[in-house]
């Protein structure tokens, strides 16, 4: 077994570095289809504490560069001492490479016992690790491969059948082809039958997506349609629960919702916490925001926190309103998948110390029902800040009946980082699984439509007032993905535990 040599780190940084420049806001979104045939190559012929280990750098690498931004949020929007703000990013970092150090660690474990040459158990591993990662401690299925490949249509339509883990399954393929194209080249051999699979799976995605594109567009005109505005105030983190700074917030809204345009909307979406107060008992400001719906007769859906009082105890809740043109109250969401130390501190007790690092309200309690909101038109599922990035989560409002989704989120947070432009990426596979329209209403960065086929339709800038105006179409059928979730991610999952059982029964073989 060879020890580690320069070479191989320099192999393993490398796989970082193209794994970062694969995402938003760099996009070279090819790049993904060979970032990693680097650290596969160095852990040839490595231990297992090697290849642990090198598959952990490239993940501490990539996570860094693409997730740097969660520094800006915490320290500058979240008010935490910058060293603390360094500590919780670290930690972050560490805790999601030992998924790609468990990857390399495992593939190799896996080769050198059942001496399978070739990585083409490699994506199924990857798959398992990945779907892992997704609820593990609450999940954060961030920057999954697959969420690379946005802007590649054709490819990503599979999703509504494999959810976004079809996708990084078959990159990983391609990775791994080419791994052993490179690995056998110097041997002077050459893997046909490897290369042949993976052609042959590449091809039936692509086939399938140019199919569905065109079926999806056919289908799309038929479908009945609905004037949305998105609004998108652009309220400064700072001052935006600053008291004094309400009624001026009130005014951004109303004159972007009054704003005259050719289309008359049926509905118009204000961001997440859009009114910085509790919209429920603002005697104040109450009749100002009801007053917008009956002055444009249109349905008015916006973001506010809320509390409920039980048993003498306030519990608070990130929620969703809809008022009527008649301006009375037809709908509430209550946010389910809460955003872990900034609207909540998870393991309460372990991490007493730990204030939460949202400004406005500490607190906030989980909803508990999925909710569909009903328009006269049909129905609709509203998904607030990162729930979109929980595809299990978001296919449950489709398969209870919506026909489309409206997500609303406040990405000041993040600053003038790559953050917005990642979370609006990963909103695009949504409306794949679900083939529905997305609307999606930032109070800044970014607020766009999405189509069933996961094309962007229109999107604004970050940091600037928009008053954005579409039409969607309401979907009625339900895709497998919809029904079914993530079967193929749960397949892949069950055949790498049999393969690793097995593994672990067999002596190891020096190959």
């Amino acid at each position: 077994m060879g020890n580690m040599k320069k070479r191989d780190i320099l192999l393993s940084l490398l796989s970082g570095i193209l794994l970062i420049l694969s995402f938003p806001h760099f996009d070279l979104e090819f790049l993904a289809w060979f970032a990693l045939v680097p650290v596969l190559y160095s852990i040839e012929g490595k231990g297992f504490v090697d290849s642990f280990k090198l598959g952990f750098l490239t993940g501490t690498v990539s996570f860094l560069g693409i997730l740097y931004w969660i520094i800006v949020a915490v320290h500058t929007y979240g008010n935490v001492p910058l060293i603390l703000s360094a500590l919780i990013l670290l930690l972050l970092i560490l805790y999601l490479s030992l998924f790609i150090g468990a990857f390399t660690f495992l593939a190799r474990l896996i080769q050198m016992r059942l001496r399978i040459q070739t990585i083409l158990f490699a994506p199924f591993l990857w798959v398992a690790l990945e779907y892992l990662r997704s609820f593990l401690l609450t999940g954060f299925p961030w920057a999954n491969l697959g969420y690379s490949q946005y802007l590649n249509l054709p490819f990503i339509q599979m999703a509504d059948i494999t959810g976004v883990y079809g996708l990084s399954f078959v990159i990983l393929l391609v990775n791994a082809t080419l791994f052993s194209a490179l690995h056998q080249w110097a041997q002077k051999t050459f893997p046909f039958k490897e290369f042949l699979i993976t052609a042959i799976v590449l091809l039936v995605f692509l086939i399938y997506g140019y199919m569905k594109m065109e079926a999806i567009d056919h289908q799309m005109i038929q479908n009945p349609p609905l004037k949305i505005r998105l609004v998108q105030g652009n309220i400064d983190q700072s001052i935006k629960w600053d008291e004094s700074f309400q009624k001026e917030t009130l005014q951004i809204y109303d004159r972007l919702s009054l704003r005259v345009s050719e289309e008359k909307p049926d509905l118009i979406i204000w961001p997440e916490t859009a009114t910085p107060f509790f919209f429920q008992d603002a005697q104040e400001y109450q009749p100002f925001v009801l007053d917008i719906p009956k002055r444009t007769s249109a349905f008015l859906l916006f973001g506010t926190p809320t509390y409920k009082i039980q048993k003498g105890k306030v519990s608070h809740y990130n929620s969703a309103y809809l008022l009527s043109p008649a301006g009375e109250l037809a709908g509430k969401y209550d946010k389910i998948h809460l955003v872990p130390f900034g609207e909540y501190i998870p393991m309460k007790d372990l991490l007493f110390f730990m204030g939460s690092l949202g400004e406005g309200i500490g607190d906030f309690q989980p909803g508990k029902e999925i909710y569909n909101f009903s328009l006269p038109q049909g129905h609709f599922g509203v998904l607030i800040c990162f729930e979109i990035i929980f595809p299990d989560l978001c296919r449950r409002f489709v398969k209870k009946g919506a026909n489309f989704l409206v997500t609303m989120t406040n990405d000041a947070w993040f600053g003038k980082t790559s953050a917005p432009y990642q979370h609006f990426s990963i909103a695009t596979f949504r409306a794949v699984e679900n083939r529905v329209f997305i609307a999606r209403a930032a109070n800044t960065g970014i607020t766009g439509f999405i189509d069933p086929r996961g094309k962007i339709l229109k999107q604004g800038e970050i940091f600037t007032e928009e008053a954005i105006d579409g039409t969607i179409r309401l979907s009625h059928q339900k895709t497998f993905y919809t029904l079914y979730g993530d079967t193929f991610a749960w397949g892949c999952s069950v055949f790498s535990m049999l393969l690793l059982i097995y593994a672990l029964f067999q002596k190891p073989k020096k190959i």
